[in-house]
């Protein structure tokens, strides 16, 4: 089978500019999730009916991460990276590429994993790797979104799926949708209905990469609509 890969620049900040080729259709792709965390998102895209048959595993930096036991339920490849087994982030990094070849991969999807990955594991991804971020980027990027925008007295946020370029939380847009901040809101029951929203964008977004229905006109990332 011909496994066409996206097309990319000749460096990490040239593809930004990189014209994409179509992938795979999706039931042919084979997409790995990175979590460090309880794994909702994670979960949200295996009860995906287009992109949980596409999940071919799921690695976490922390033994006890929950994601690593919903994959596992789902008959999913479950793998602990430990950082501490490994040198330098650079070495972490370079078997966690070499796990996501061994496993023909071809979309990496990052659902709440707390690493920064290095330069080498987003170039050999650029345009096919994801995440989603609990703030309407630009604003408030980093671990703390939701604890900053309350703080910040703002009276909306939201999610965004952005592409993962070399910055933090920095990547092309792919979507967004914005959630209202009530008087009565607290970091908790803020961060639930932003979930709320992640759980239904992120799987619709990675379906749309899967299909090939993403585009790059400079650095804005167009997402088409599906075929009627």
């Amino acid at each position: 089978m011909d496994r066409a890969p996206f097309a990319c620049g000749r460096s990490l900040g040239g593809c930004h500019d990189a014209s994409f080729s179509p992938i795979l259709r999706a039931v042919d792709a084979r997409v790995a999730v990175l979590a460090s965390g309880s794994g909702t998102n994670l979960q949200a895209l295996l009860d995906d009916p287009a992109v949980g048959p596409a999940v071919a595993l799921v690695v976490s930096d922390r033994s006890e991460a929950k994601a690593l036991d919903r994959a596992r339920t789902a008959g999913v490849s479950a793998v602990h990276l430990d950082p501490a087994a490994h040198p330098s982030r650079e070495a972490h990094d370079r078997e966690l590429l070499g796990l996501l070849r061994a496993a023909s991969i071809d979309v990496v999807c990052l659902a709440g994993y707390m690493r920064i990955l290095s330069p080498e594991v987003v170039r050999a991804y650029w345009g096919r790797m994801v995440n989603v971020h609990p703030s309407l980027l630009p604003a408030f990027p980093g671990a703390h979104a939701v604890r900053e925008a309350l703080a910040w007295g703002a009276r909306v946020t939201g999610c965004t799926v952005h592409l993962v370029d070399q910055e933090v939380d920095h990547g092309p847009i792919l979507a967004q949708e914005a959630v209202a901040i009530l008087a009565d809101d607290d970091e908790e029951t803020l961060h639930a209905r932003i979930r709320e929203v992640e759980h239904r964008l992120y799987p619709a977004t990675v379906r749309a990469l899967l299909e090939g229905r993403v585009r790059m006109e400079g650095r804005r990332a167009v997402v088409e609509d599906r075929p009627a």
